[in-house]
């Protein structure tokens, strides 16, 4: 439906569409996100007016459409040794033993990526850049589509996304950051990042940002510079954390939080007054006994 001569130059999600990208619809709720965003092209299960200046391709399946063609322009490449012929790595840069470098990925100058590292196809890294062993670059996103009428359930977005690590990041040992479905997973410049992080798909992290030890970030999340995670932070999917925030270990961000602040606790909090209010909590015993007391009296 629509105009049915324009071609598409993309492909992408909805929340990362531009102008000549394919992306697809197939749950009613979201259809006016879709047909009035930046896509030239939408794969759609549902004849719906056609918005001017886009082509709606219309099929009873958009998942699965949206899928094929993924496949089809971003088809697995198989290896055939440790570090690909079509990587490109920079001057100065060093790679111990034990480490996969997949098949187009581009890693800058001054580098030092210590063994058993896997950096998968397409990934890319700047100048300067630390990445601890067992580290995991590049791998699918946690993304499915339920399909109750099945015994097997669930069908796999395929992932044609990039990893891009900027430059003076490191990166500790066993973390994982996964790429994009369609667009990039993104560590900004500067950012030091500690062991067993795991970062999802198409979150972006801004500039000089530091996360202690197993702290888990939800896809598409963003993170803005400066920010601080302390241990066993879980960030949802889908929120921004602003500029220089703060956040306490062990807390739980289910939503987006103000920039400049310090948070604890889950749901997570500013801190001050969170830490009055447990301050509070455990006189609660106390201030229980001395009622009774009262009314004994």
């Amino acid at each position: 439906m629509g105009d049915k001569t324009q071609e598409a130059t993309g492909i992408n999600e909805i929340h990362k569409v531009t102008k000549g990208d394919i992306s697809f619809v197939d749950f009613e709720k979201y259809y006016s996100a879709c047909l009035n965003s930046a896509a030239t092209v939408i794969i759609i299960n549902k004849e719906v007016p056609c918005p001017e200046g886009k082509t709606l391709l219309v099929t009873a399946d958009p998942f699965h459409a949206y899928v094929s063609i993924i496949k089809h322009f971003r088809p697995f490449e198989p290896a055939n040794k440790m570090i690909s012929d079509s990587a490109v790595i920079g001057k100065g840069t060093h790679i111990q033993p034990g480490t996969f470098v997949g098949n187009h990925v581009r890693i800058g100058e001054n580098c030092l990526i210590h063994p058993n590292v896997t950096i998968y196809d397409h990934s890319i890294i700047g100048d300067n850049v630390v990445i601890h062993a067992g580290v995991v670059l590049g791998a699918d996103a946690f993304y499915f589509k339920r399909r109750k009428d099945r015994e097997v359930q669930y069908d796999k977005m395929v992932s044609c996304g990039r990893v891009v690590i900027h430059d003076d990041v490191e990166i500790g040992a066993g973390t994982t950051i996964d790429k994009g479905v369609s667009g990039d997973t993104i560590i900004g410049k500067g950012t030091k990042i500690d062991n067993h992080v795991h970062i999802g798909h198409g979150a972006v992290i801004g500039k000089n940002c530091l996360f202690a030890a197993q702290v888990g970030i939800g896809g598409k999340a963003i993170i803005e510079d400066e920010v601080i995670l302390w241990g066993q932070v879980g960030v949802s999917k889908d929120l921004t954390i602003g500029k220089g925030a703060i956040v306490y270990a062990q807390s739980g961000i289910p939503a987006s939080l103000a920039g400049g602040k310090t948070y604890f606790g889950s749901p997570a909090e500013e801190a001050k007054p969170k830490m009055r209010e447990l301050s509070w909590i455990k006189r609660i015993p106390e201030m229980w006994e001395m009622i009774h007391k009262d009314k004994k009296a």
